[in-house]
């Protein structure tokens, strides 16, 4: 984490006065394998259980950062983010095992693509958007964060009033 803020602050500090980016909070980084949106109180249980059942007897991994791109890759990018090389295919599984218990608890089935990455700002088609996503790119370039992939939560996102919170509703441990 104290890597990638050093990288956030130095293109912070470079970026031009105005309307550019909205960086993350750093200390609520994380891989989303499955965005739901608005979910009722009522209903958590069943996500917590497709998250246990996720989990369950698939082993922590280790997982590579390095690299860094944004959505979409030409014009006007609405997402910066770090790659993961490393730990992609067992991130995909999780994604996929996730998916299937939501779809038998009762969500609609998620079509779009899994790309493992770490969102780290959000540039909704701003004009700075994508020289913050080129000095992201140059300053990822030589990077190589290790980590361990050990468990999956289910975050709240708390918004309104600066970039999202994320306050954990539920944890179950890989393995």
């Amino acid at each position: 984490r104290a890597r990638i803020a050093e990288i956030v602050e130095r293109i912070r500090a470079a970026e031009p006065p105005g309307r550019g980016v909205r960086w993350v909070r750093l200390d609520g980084l994380h891989v989303t394998l499955r965005f739901l949106g608005p979910t009722p109180d009522d209903r958590i249980d069943a996500v917590a259980d497709a998250i246990r059942r996720a989990a369950e007897g698939v082993p922590p991994f280790r997982i590579v950062i390095h690299d860094a791109g944004a959505f979409p890759a030409s014009g006007r990018p609405r997402t910066l983010w770090l790659a993961i090389r490393d730990g992609r295919d067992e991130l995909a599984t999780l994604a996929a095992r996730l998916g299937s218990g939501l779809v038998d608890a009762g969500w609609p089935d998620d079509d779009r693509p899994f790309r493992a990455h770490l969102t780290l700002a959000r540039a909704d088609g701003v004009r700075a958007g994508r020289d913050t996503a080129s000095a992201l790119k140059a300053a990822a370039a030589d990077l190589t964060l290790e980590s361990s992939a050990d468990r999956l939560v289910l975050f709240e996102s708390i918004t309104g009033g600066g970039p999202a919170r994320y306050v954990e509703r539920a944890v179950a441990r890989l393995g």
